[in-house]
């Protein structure tokens, strides 16, 4: 077994900076579908509220990974997870499952899917509001205790 992981890049979201033209959410459909619809084809998701935008996305926390029945989630070298959509069996457990909301699903598919830290929305936002930066992954398990309410 590899050494883990101490860091992992993930998009992170300026929201001062966003203005809604959704053009991350088009990259990102492009990437997963081949399509720019955005919206439910888009890992990423670009919410208005009454203080402006909150974005939601994957946090790479590895959670799924042990909850997958036929071990179609892994997380690669550079700490990203990823689905392999030829083992899944669309169960939809990781959806279901998902503490932040962010394993999702596309209208007619049954295999879900999940941000990849590519980076296509950060290169497709007109106003700089995305950026892909590394974290440690210690840092993802503080926020996945703290949102579950653990301890350490």
């Amino acid at each position: 077994m590899g050494v883990e992981m101490e860091t992992v890049k993930i998009i992170k979201f300026n929201p001062g900076l966003c203005k809604g033209h959704l053009d991350c959410e088009r990259a990102c459909s492009r990437v997963h579908f081949k399509t720019d619809d955005g919206g439910e084809r888009s890992a990423i998701r670009i919410i208005k509220s009454q203080n402006g935008y909150q974005m939601t996305n994957c946090n790479h926390c590895g959670l799924c990974i042990d909850l997958c029945p036929v071990l179609a989630l892994r997380r690669l070298p550079s700490g990203v997870v990823i689905l392999n959509k030829n083992t899944c069996i669309g169960c939809q457990s990781c959806v279901g499952f998902c503490p932040r909301g962010v394993m999702r699903r596309a209208p007619g598919v049954i295999v879900p899917f999940k941000c990849i830290s590519c980076g296509a929305c950060v290169k497709a936002c007109p106003e700089g509001a995305l950026e892909l930066v590394e974290i440690r992954i210690t840092d993802v398990a503080e926020e996945v205790y703290a949102l579950q309410g653990v301890c350490e």
